[in-house]
């Protein structure tokens, strides 16, 4: 390997120290470096015999074991079809940021299938055997790397170079923290390996200045310390604006006389003609108008109804409506004023156009200017503007012609082309170093990628995966399965389709950070969840954070909610009807209140006596009888019809229940057999390839209800517990016996028990009917 330059030997802070630079600034954006990877793996696979892989059954599909070294190396031969996954984001994982972002080849912030492939490829190529990554320890042992390999060797002799700068030249054994610290360090250096030279780089004093001329004419690009710079395309386009700039004024100097009318101050007069040019060309338009036909004279000058508009308002000079009035007042063959009679708004351009035009070609005291004089004025300065319309090298005008010229002039161009060259000629060591990280990174990280990537074995294995971002607590329960969310909008229009209870959690912590995940409600049920209410969020980090239900995508929770929905619906229905007939009979109340208030008010009649109380109406007894009476028949028939069934009776019943809740159970358990885990990955950025369910027993596991300890003692003696009435109790028993009884007696059982009581054939007879009615 190629050892650093001179300049760069000496402290560790001075050696080539070499790194991928874009990984310290977090935020800048990646300039990956195209690493060297092999066409197929060190190991010669085709000459093997076909590889043997083992499946585990998890979320409905087959999902490979990776749990061998020979595993990991063997996926470029694994069918992808068969990957659980093709890609994941960068960002917003629970995994080292900056090892995916290593393995992001293409920097478009997600790591797919084939840089997963690639990144084993090199892996193995580097290594003497494969079978350390499975461990997934930090600290790479040296012996590990095989030196027989390009490869190896190139990541072999830069991890020495590495452990030297650092003082651990015995150590044998390069960590994350070393390649982290070196490549850090080495954003710091002189020379970097960019190509891009931030002027403090440069030591020519003459050629530093040159360097932030040019940082501030062209606009700086980030160097991979984040220091802004030039590269050797901005320096060879930085000269080439000054040499076409002082070509451009050469012309001007060579026909001096012509092209520059009024000396150095030429400049000047031509902006100054350009801000009253064509607000002059109109007014000895309009004269010339008002000439031909004296009848446009009024029209040409503005009607006293344009006048009468804007003098409603609060004027100003530099008001539009003043601009827009002709620069003077119109006549016919009058010279253009220079002083007195030139609109207000158009003054200060006149007096300055006056001053560095007028004045150098017809003297100080002239007043006006006929239209043949302006046009001497415009004859005058178009050499000039055809000489300004040709202008080149713009982007270094600012810096003056003198200056521009004194660049030329000096030997700053070699010096910096040099500064590029040298910084460029670090870029070998800054791959090397870069491949030392990446090489150590992969050693500790490459066997948890790839079982929350080929397969999600830690997801089902309950290991937390690395899309989980934490545990919420709220509602009296835990929810394991929590995903960060960057869109809103758009995570919910896909994770609608995961079949789930998704409650979108807004979560902030008292330093200012907020985040929203999305959290999936597996267990329990949805009765007291509601947007607005409040839990609390721990992250993985073990943070905690105040967190609020913002958004509720709402499915079922589990075949146990649905049971009892039906129930719970018909009593909310009860108790809405309730609030209503008692609402309507309040408000009926207070109206009859306010009226007879309103008519005391009104007159001061004398009282009349109350009216005396009504009697109570037969009818209105009848018909509480009579709904009573059928009531206690419809009971009393669907009692009987139970007793009737014989053994069968609970068969009944069961059917019953069945009837009730079985619609809202078929409907849950074929929406909780297409939960799905796969949208709500993939709306955040994943590429999920399979099926990837999550069936009861996981979700379960997934959403911990609270309950008692093992092994808790309980008191059941509650001392603000509220007294229940007794009446509901009784009035139940006194349903349920008439019920019993009914049934009894309609089937001929209490006939049989007591003598006295009629059946139900002899009740008919008794009431002068030939025949009992046929059964329903």
């Amino acid at each position: 390997m190629r050892r650093a330059s001179a300049n760069l030997t000496g402290t560790l802070e001075q050696r080539s120290l070499w790194r991928r630079p874009e990984l310290t600034d977090p935020g800048a954006a990646p300039k990956n470096i195209a690493f060297e990877v092999p066409e197929r793996p060190m190991a010669d696979h085709a000459s093997k015999s076909p590889h043997r892989w083992r499946f585990f059954r998890a979320g409905g599909v087959d999902q490979v074991r990776l749990d061998r070294g020979e595993d990991i190396v063997r996926l470029d031969e694994l069918d992808q079809k068969l990957w659980v996954a093709l890609s994941c984001p960068v960002k917003g994982l629970e995994f080292d940021e900056r090892t995916l972002a290593l393995l992001d080849l293409d920097d478009d912030g997600r790591v797919r299938a084939p840089e997963i492939i690639a990144a084993v490829r090199w892996v193995d190529a580097c290594l003497k055997s494969p079978e350390g990554l499975v461990k997934g320890v930090d600290g790479l042992p040296l012996a590990e790397i095989d030196a027989t390999t390009p490869e190896g060797r190139s990541v072999l002799d830069s991890a020495k170079h590495l452990l030297e700068g650092l003082g651990k030249a015995g150590a044998g054994v390069v960590t994350v923290a070393d390649a982290t610290q070196t490549a850090d360090l080495f954003t710091k250096a002189k020379w970097n390996g960019d190509g891009i030279v931030p002027p403090e780089s440069v030591d020519d004093a003459a050629a530093r200045k040159v360097a932030t001329e040019i940082v501030d004419c062209l606009g700086g690009l980030a160097d991979r310390s984040g220091k802004p710079g030039f590269d050797g395309a901005t320096l060879a386009s930085f000269f080439a604006a000054l040499t076409a700039f002082s070509a451009w004024w050469k012309k001007a100097d060579d026909a001096r006389k012509d092209v520059l009318p009024f000396g150095d101050a030429s400049a000047d007069a031509g902006a100054a003609l350009e801000a009253v040019r064509a607000k002059i060309d109109d007014w000895f338009t309009r004269c010339r108008l008002a000439a031909y036909d004296p009848r446009s004279l009024a029209a040409l000058n503005r009607k006293d109804d344009v006048y009468a508009a804007i003098a409603t308002k609060d004027l100003s000079a530099s008001s539009s409506e003043t601009a827009s009035l002709p620069i003077a007042l119109v006549e016919p063959g009058k010279p253009l004023p220079l002083g007195m009679g030139v609109n207000p708004a158009w003054t200060s351009a006149t007096a300055k156009f006056g001053e560095l035009v007028v004045a150098p070609l017809f003297g100080k005291d002239k007043t006006s200017l006929t239209e043949a004089e302006w046009a001497r004025v415009t004859a005058a300065m178009a050499p000039f503007d055809a000489w300004r319309a040709g202008k080149s090298g713009g982007e270094v005008e600012k810096l003056g012609l003198a200056r521009v010229r004194e660049i030329l002039a000096g030997g700053t161009k070699s010096i910096l082309e040099k500064s590029v060259a040298d910084d460029l000629a670090a870029a070998p060591h800054v791959a090397a170093i870069s491949q030392v990280e990446k090489l150590v990174r992969c050693w500790r990280d490459l066997h948890k990628l790839v079982n929350n990537f080929v397969n999600f074995s830690d997801f089902y294995g309950r290991r937390k995966a690395v899309f989980q971002a934490g545990t919420l607590y709220v509602d009296g329960r835990s929810c394991d399965l929590c995903v960060l969310v960057n869109d809103a909008g758009k995570h919910a229009q896909l994770a609608v389709m995961a079949k789930s209870y998704l409650v979108y959690v807004d979560c902030s912590r008292p330093s200012g950070e907020k985040m929203l995940i999305a959290a999936a409600i597996t267990a329990g049920d949805s009765d007291n969840l509601f947007v607005g209410r409040n839990g609390l969020f721990y992250d993985r980090k073990g943070r905690d954070w105040d967190a609020s239900i913002a958004k509720i995508v709402d499915n079922p929770i589990s075949i146990g909610q649905a049971f009892w929905a039906p129930y719970k619906k018909l009593m909310r229905w009860i108790e809405e009807q309730v609030a209503k007939r008692a609402a309507a009979a309040d408000e009926a109340a207070s109206a009859k209140l306010q009226a007879g208030a309103s008519a005391a008010g009104a007159t001061a009649a004398p009282p009349t006596p109350p009216a005396p109380p009504k009697k109570l109406d037969i009818g209105i007894v009848a018909a509480l009888g009579v709904a009573a009476g059928t009531m206690m028949a419809a009971l009393g028939a669907l009692f009987g019809a139970f007793v009737g069934l014989g053994t069968w009776a609970p068969v009944g019943v069961l059917g019953l229940i069945l009837l009730i809740s079985g619609p809202s159970m078929l409907i849950a358990w074929l929406k909780l057999r297409r939960r799905n885990l796969g949208p709500i990955l993939d709306a955040n950025g994943w590429a999920v390839n399979t099926l990837t369910r999550v069936n009861l027993p996981l979700g379960r596991s997934l959403t911990d209800v609270a309950k008692l300890p093992p092994g808790a003692e309980r008191s059941l003696v509650d001392p603000f517990g509220e007294a229940k009435p007794k009446w509901p109790k009784r009035l139940l028993y006194v349903l349920i016996l008439g019920a019993v009884g009914f049934g009894l007696w309609k089937t001929g059982q209490l006939s049989r028990w007591l003598s006295w009581v009629p059946t139900p054939e002899h009740a008919w007879h008794l009431g002068g009917a030939d025949t009992p009615p046929a059964a329903t």
